[in-house]
């Protein structure tokens, strides 16, 4: 999952928000440095990962990607499904993309002391940018892939599947459907369990 799910499987604590976005920039063990609704929010990041990566249909989309994307088809993968959330994001969430995302921001604004310097760099270009409303837009998730591919160790062309996306939409809208049913209520949970 990518930025935008995490953000909305965080459910409607500002807090956990912070840390289901954090989860990308915040590596290694946790160890109380930031307040505790922040870190809860980085570990439903973490297990919203490994319980993704293991999704039957998560699985079985990235097998129809072909051989050659095994390994890093996945990056890819996340990215489009939060294309297909942002296009059909009325199904998920009562208020607008917009509103939703604004929101987000202002109250990450106001705990800016616990945003690592990576991470607020990443916030200011989204807001910016209208990145996460942009998601809609398959230009949008062409260079944000494009971008991606650039940053890695060793350079990857990811825009290169943005094609085999198209071509097998129908597919990929019912393994998105599938997976974010069961992240949702999993994440319902795994909140319920370890709020304060």
């Amino acid at each position: 999952m990518n930025y935008l799910a995490h953000l909305l499987l965080s459910g409607s604590d500002p807090d956990w928000q912070l840390g289901g976005l954090l989860g990308d920039f915040v590596k290694g063990p946790l160890k109380g440095n930031l307040p505790e609704p922040i870190e809860a929010g980085i570990r439903l990041h973490r297990r919203i990962d490994l319980l993704s990566d293991r999704h039957p249909a998560y699985v079985a989309a990235l097998r129809r990607l072909g051989p050659e994307w095994r390994r890093l088809g996945g990056i890819g993968l996340d990215i489009w499904f939060d294309h297909l959330l942002a296009s059909h994001w009325q199904q998920w969430h009562p208020e607008t993309l917009e509103t939703f995302t604004e929101t987000c921001w202002s109250n990450f604004r106001a705990r800016r002391l616990w945003i690592p310097e990576n991470a607020k760099a990443f916030i200011q270009r989204a807001e910016q940018f209208k990145l996460l409303p942009g998601y809609r837009e398959v230009a949008v998730i062409e260079r944000t892939l494009a971008r991606v591919g650039e940053r890695l160790k060793r350079p990857q062309p990811l825009a290169q599947l943005v094609p085999l996306f198209l071509a097998d939409a129908a597919a990929l809208e019912q393994d998105f459907h599938s997976l974010f049913t069961d992240l949702s209520q999993q994440a319902v949970l795994f909140r319920q369990q370890n709020s304060g």
